[in-house]
């Protein structure tokens, strides 16, 4: 359900990808997939963005983040957000995996390995520290409710988890 890049020129999608998602820095709105839809008519710019979950709060900063990036190159971006259909860990792009695991936070796993992982079924979640899969649960929940705690028990790092969302 991501947007298809050619349909929007490179000065738009540069803009786009300047907008970082205010709590995980290294990740655009683009590598996160929040992006649903853009729209431009001369100097306006229409964007249709979905929260990675319901009442993230994130989402008023990425809008007026959004807004303040389009102004400063002469546009006057109107942002309106969509909830349908709902955001899914799948819109993470392959770069925005690869900037998670470089930041330290573990990329979601499938829907079905993520399970296994939350349950502590399973010791597949990898550590971003030292790529161990000796990996421990701590809690559900790790900095922000779409994350969870884990430690390495190799390396004895802890880091979050970027939960699998469908």
């Amino acid at each position: 359900m991501l947007i298809e890049m050619k349909t929007i020129t490179p000065q738009i999608t540069a803009i786009l990808e300047s907008v970082s998602d205010p709590e995980i820095p290294v990740l655009s709105i683009m590598d996160m997939g929040v992006v649903r839809d853009v729209a431009v008519e001369g100097t306006e710019v229409f964007i249709k963005i979905t929260p990675t979950y319901s009442g993230c709060p994130a989402m008023d900063t990425i809008a007026d983040d959004i807004k303040a990036a389009f102004a400063k190159e002469g546009y006057q971006a109107q942002v309106k957000l969509v909830l349908a259909p709902a955001w899914s860990t799948d819109w993470i792009t392959e770069r925005g995996r690869k900037a998670l695991e470089a930041y330290g936070i573990a990329a979601p796993l499938t829907e079905e390995a993520d399970k296994e992982a939350l349950l502590g079924n399973k010791k597949i979640v990898k550590c971003p520290q030292c790529g161990s899969t000796h990996t421990r649960l701590v809690s559900q929940f790790g900095s922000t409710a779409c994350k969870a705690l884990f430690q390495c028990e190799e390396c004895h790092e802890p880091f979050d988890y970027f939960k699998c969302l469908k």
